[in-house]
């Protein structure tokens, strides 16, 4: 393989943003360090505002274009592809059952981590006014929309049902808009999905290729914004540490740290209680057997590049029958994202934090409604989960651009928390086949 480090534009893309993450965050503190008069400090800011910020919004906003039709499609193909449930009888239920509460117990754990540690809590004061500053425009009045007074709780709830579904998608990222908005969106997904998963499959075909070639177009699209992630992230990188120096570094710090004590209490602690009490085996027993797809998860990144040696570790390694560990894998790929689902979930209140947006505990409730549902749909693949991120912070009220302060390090939490999407699966795939007959025994009845 013939040595390409000084061609930076062969690297693969994940290095690519590193290094110009790393570029724009030392640029802007030189600059930070070293622009120190009046003059200069103009002239920085009007670069800031005239070149350097558009060329970083960019790509942030070819992801908001697709966000719309990528949890339409995404979330609906999710919940469809799971089949009749009634047709799949018991194992279907199962399975959907442990989905959801995988789903849900991860969430919860990363909400209960982010509230306690406060990560975002970390930047003092000033640091945090100059970041909201920096996001000129309507940011103060998105964190005074996040900051308003809370509906009730039931009315909250009530308000999930969207009575106009087109209406929700046009205004889910209206600054001053007081309906579901994007969470109402999720919601008319999930119940279209449903609905189609208890339709004729010859009939709803030609929708089922509609959606997946949606779907597909939606992928394509992130594709091209990907492409442009290096030079974005350098530009919003260098716009933040020239305005706000080394703060917002150390708070960067603090974020890491609680992803990956949450991604580690879901991985060793929840799924080894549900494996013994539930499933009925040994965690270390598990764990020792499903090395292999645990590793080839963190090296790729992708729950749909790992299922084949998903499914090979099941059969062959744990033990599982073929017709069970087929149809969870198959299914778990898309719509089991438990790591997917916790890492939305400490984002989503890390920047709240960090942008001082205070989130009442029935604003927290949709949050985590909008975490897992997200999961039910995020793409397995590397840099799918950001899309929705970024439609969920526009609707507390931050700015979609601030995904920038993490997406330098998403890659590492990435290869984590796919680790712990893949290891969910095959969790799951053990808690149904507890009490199901075997391979043969089934085929003798």
């Amino acid at each position: 393989m013939p040595n390409t480090w000084w061609k930076p534009w062969r690297w693969p893309l994940a290095n690519r943003i590193l290094a110009g993450l790393l570029f724009g965050v030392l640029a802007g503190l030189v600059a930070n360090e070293l622009i120190t008069t009046d003059a200069g400090r103009a002239a920085l800011d009007g670069w800031l505002v005239q070149v350097i910020q558009p060329a970083g919004k960019l790509f942030i906003r070819i992801i908001f274009m697709i966000v719309i039709p990528l949890i339409f499609s995404a979330i609906t193909l999710g919940v469809a592809e799971m089949g009749d449930v009634r047709k799949l009888g018991r194992v279907g239920l199962r399975s959907v059952g442990y989905t959801v509460l995988l789903s849900t117990v991860s969430v919860l754990v990363g909400l209960t981590l982010v509230n306690f540690f406060a990560p975002g809590r970390q930047l003092d004061p000033v640091t945090r006014d100059a970041l909201v500053a920096r996001y000129s425009g309507d940011a103060a009045a998105k964190v005074a929309q996040g900051t308003q007074a809370a509906k009730p709780l039931a009315e909250t709830l009530l308000g999930l049902i969207p009575q106009n579904p087109l209406a929700e998608a046009v205004n889910a990222f209206a600054p001053n808009y007081t309906g579901g908005g994007l969470i109402s969106v999720m919601v008319f997904s999930l119940l279209f999905g449903v609905a189609m998963a208890l339709a004729p499959p010859e009939k709803i075909a030609p929708l089922t290729a509609v959606l997946q070639a949606v779907f597909e177009v939606c992928m394509r699209v992130i594709g091209f914004a990907m492409t442009l992630a290096p030079l974005g992230v350098a530009c919003l990188g260098f716009g933040l540490t020239a305005t706000l120096g080394l703060g917002l570094l150390q708070t960067l710090g603090f974020y890491v740290a609680v992803v990956l004590l949450g991604l580690a209490i879901q991985q060793f602690g929840v799924y080894s209680l549900c494996l013994r009490l539930i499933g009925g085996v040994s965690p270390l027993w598990f764990f020792g057997r499903a090395r292999e797809a645990m590793l080839t998860a963190f090296s790729t990144s992708s729950s749909n590049a790992t299922l084949p040696v998903s499914m090979r570790v099941a059969e062959e390694q744990l033990g599982l029958p073929r017709r069970i560990s087929r149809f969870v894998l198959t299914v778990g790929a898309s719509a089991n994202q438990n790591g997917t689902a916790l890492y939305e979930g400490v984002t989503v209140l890390f920047l709240a934090q960090v942008f001082g947006v205070e989130l009442s505990l029935a604003q927290q409730v949709v949050v985590a409604l909008m975490c897992i549902l997200a999961g039910l749909g995020t793409a397995g693949v590397p840099g799918g989960s950001l899309p929705l991120v970024v439609g969920v912070l526009v609707t507390i009220g931050v700015p979609g651009e601030s995904i920038a302060i993490i997406l330098g390090i998403d890659r590492l939490l990435d290869m984590c928390r796919t680790c712990l999407n893949v290891t969910g699966d095959l969790v799951c795939a053990v808690l149904v086949s507890k009490g199901e007959p075997a391979e043969s025994d089934a085929a003798a009845a």
